[in-house]
């Protein structure tokens, strides 16, 4: 039995994207996605990603996942309702942010807001739009070296190129 999916929030900025005709063996992404989660590390891969796009003149995706953790999932109350309000800050702090991208270097961005597990919605992300590549934020928790980061797990999925930027 599979999941119901996830709702999804979704909102294009700047100027309208225009995809060219498909032509085998391109030079460069034509659609890349990037995680963002307001770290550090993800806001340099979102920088990264930008300009990328804006070079190579494709359509840039960013996807933040909002994932609720197991102890709020089964508390209810006052901790369920701070944790969503700290998502939605930060998912308005983001768009803002890629509206602001896409207005200062006239690119094309699209902002995507989905709940769930982080490596799970961007795989569905990048294969339901056909990413060329995914960019993301080098992990800095200390339990990712147990359980693993989603950079790592993205990259052994090997389904697209991934850059992992520090």
């Amino acid at each position: 039995m599979s999941t119901p999916a996830a709702p999804v929030e979704r909102e294009d900025y700047g100027p309208a994207y225009r995809p060219t005709p498909f032509e085998r063996g391109t030079d460069g992404p034509r659609t890349i996605v990037v995680g963002v989660d307001g770290s550090p590390t993800s806001l340099r891969a979102a920088a990264y990603a930008c300009g990328l796009a804006r070079r190579q003149h494709s359509r840039l995706v960013a996807a933040y996942v909002a994932a609720p953790s197991a102890l709020n999932a089964a508390a209810l109350g006052v901790a369920a309702g701070a944790e969503e309000q700290t998502f939605d800050e930060l998912a308005t702090q983001l768009r803002c942010a890629a509206k602001d991208r896409a207005d200062e270097y006239q690119l094309p961005i699209t902002f995507m807001r989905l709940r769930g597990d982080p490596y799970t919605e961007l795989c569905n992300v990048a294969d339901d739009l056909r990413a060329d590549m995914l960019v993301v934020g080098l992990s800095t928790g200390r339990g990712h070296k147990l359980i693993g980061s989603i950079a790592t797990k993205l990259v052994k999925t090997g389904r697209w190129p991934v850059v992992v930027v520090p």
